[in-house]
């Protein structure tokens, strides 16, 4: 049965939020540094929340990232693990070419069973080559057939001034990213929330099929120096010096610091300290959609045998304001034109859109939170009784 929007009595809030006028940064834009700079060859500032640009500086040069490549790594593992291709508890069976592996490691044996949530864990926290090369050639058959996955799905991000030859980052002709492509892959992977169960964590003992256990650090000395750091991806080799991109998170407003180039690894530290300094300084993130969360507002079908339904969003919605301003929010609800009954629960059924001064931040598809269905024949005769 098909209802025009005629047919629709929409209850919508129009939710005007009055303050006193100031600046707000939303969009791509940064806002202005005056003589802020970094001591590093380039690095980029990113709001997590809205991928907002807080400050670049040569950031799409390009360059050796090192072990920043393994973050398109984790991305591809954490989407086989999303998409139901890899299981956390599956048994990987690593290979010699894996085992084999020079630089940081995990020391994985030949030809042993490791759970693929152990090699993740040994990625994420000491930027194990070996437990990169397993999940490789688990999710791609072989280690070129994932590269080319790491660049289709870099593509996909719009990284275009990026191409994997490996996933390690071990040095290799033709291997290079830029600290903005760095932060959009970074922001991707900080996605999952599986990822800040172990990126935090300092040291662990690694256990092997064997009983032979290896000790492995962070490589991310910032989670335990920088308040509000709760991950990372280190990188270092001659030809890249030290990079890092890391994440931060205070008081609900989450920045995406890259540096590349660094000469030593306390400059890059500290750079990467700086960069935070100046965005938690500056701006905060402020969200404006609650996913989940009825609104004030109800699609209404009256030919449907419940009448209405409330809705809610199916995302969360958030802008970057400059710290301590305010600003004029205005809420706008449009229900799609033509809805048939009957309506599942959870069925898109319009949209919210968010405007600051006059101009959309965020919007999310409506959702219903009860179904709507045809009435049957005793529910329009007790309509009809009624209406006598």
């Amino acid at each position: 049965m098909k209802r025009n929007s005629r047919f629709l009595a929409i209850a919508a809030c129009a939710l005007a939020i009055m303050v006193a006028a100031s600046s707000v940064v939303f969009g791509a834009g940064a806002a202005e540094t005056g003589s802020f700079s970094v001591d590093a060859p380039s690095a980029f500032l990113m709001d997590a929340a809205t991928g907002t640009t807080l400050y670049e500086q040569n950031a799409r040069e390009h360059c050796p990232v090192a072990s920043m490549v393994k973050i398109m790594t984790l991305v591809l593992a954490f989407d086989a693990v999303d998409a139901g291709e890899l299981g956390l508890d599956e048994s990987i069976t690593v290979s010699e070419n894996a085992s084999s592996m020079g630089g940081s490691q995990a020391f994985l044996d030949a030809h042993a069973e490791y759970k693929a949530d152990d090699l993740i864990k040994a990625i994420i926290v000491a930027s194990a080559n070996d437990a990169c090369v397993a999940i490789a050639e688990r999710l791609g058959g072989s280690v070129d057939a994932f590269v080319g996955d790491m660049n289709d799905r870099a593509a996909e991000l719009g990284m275009n001034d990026t191409n994997f030859v490996n996933c390690t980052g071990l040095p290799a002709p033709n291997q290079y990213s830029c600290a903005a492509d760095a932060a959009v892959m970074f922001r991707e992977l900080i996605g999952h929330d599986k990822y800040f169960e172990y990126s935090g964590i300092w040291m662990f003992d690694f256990e092997h099929p064997s009983g032979r256990k290896t000790m492995l650090t962070n490589t991310n000395k910032l989670i335990r120096s920088y308040e509000g750091c709760d991950g990372g991806k280190t990188g270092f080799t001659n030809e890249a010096m030290y990079c890092l991109s890391a994440t931060a998170e205070r008081n609900g407003t989450r920045l995406i610091s890259v540096v590349t180039g660094a000469q030593t690894s306390k400059g890059r530290n500290a750079q990467i300290c700086k960069l935070f300094d100046y965005g938690f300084a500056n701006y905060e993130t402020r969200q404006v959609i609650f996913g989940g969360v009825e609104l004030d507002a109800a699609l209404e079908i009256p030919a449907s045998k419940e009448k209405r339904s409330a809705v809610v969003p199916a995302e969360n919605g958030f802008y970057l304001a400059a710290r301590g301003s305010s600003a004029e929010l205005t809420y706008e609800i449009a229900f799609d034109e033509n809805i048939s009954l009957p309506v599942a629960a959870g069925s898109t059924v319009g949209k919210l859109s968010v405007f600051v001064d006059g101009e959309l931040v965020a919007s999310s598809p409506l959702v219903t939170s009860t179904e709507l269905t045809v009435p049957g024949y005793l529910d329009i005769l007790g309509e009809l009784l009624r209406s006598w």
